[in-house]
């Protein structure tokens, strides 16, 4: 999440027109946020890197420019170096921690 924190940004506004460093954002509940992010669409900023990072049709692959195969190889390469539970909990808590700070 950190690493596409500029795409939540922007793609908040794009679909919600919610700017996440007002104060609208900063009442916001962690609930609200999570629903939110996963209600994103394929329009968005957010979504259309997740369209090239998830893709696997072939014929498809092959239309890619350069840039959208740079974008779903990194991906790919960082996927394989998976994060173990207990360091995905401590991102997450530092991600709540961030989220509480902002609301004060």
């Amino acid at each position: 999440m950190f690493e596409d924190w500029d795409l939540i940004v922007s793609s908040f506004q794009t679909q919600y027109g919610i700017r996440i460093y007002s104060e609208v954002f900063k009442t916001m509940k962690w609930d609200e946020f999570k629903a939110l992010v996963s209600g994103l669409s394929a329009d968005t900023p957010l979504g259309k890197i997740v369209g090239i990072r998830a893709e696997n049709d072939k014929d498809t692959l092959k239309r890619f420019t350069k840039e959208q195969r740079r974008i779903r190889d990194a991906w790919r390469s960082k996927s394989a170096q998976k994060m173990d539970q207990a360091t995905f909990e401590q991102e997450m808590f530092k991600l709540e921690k961030m989220f509480e700070a902002m609301a004060k």
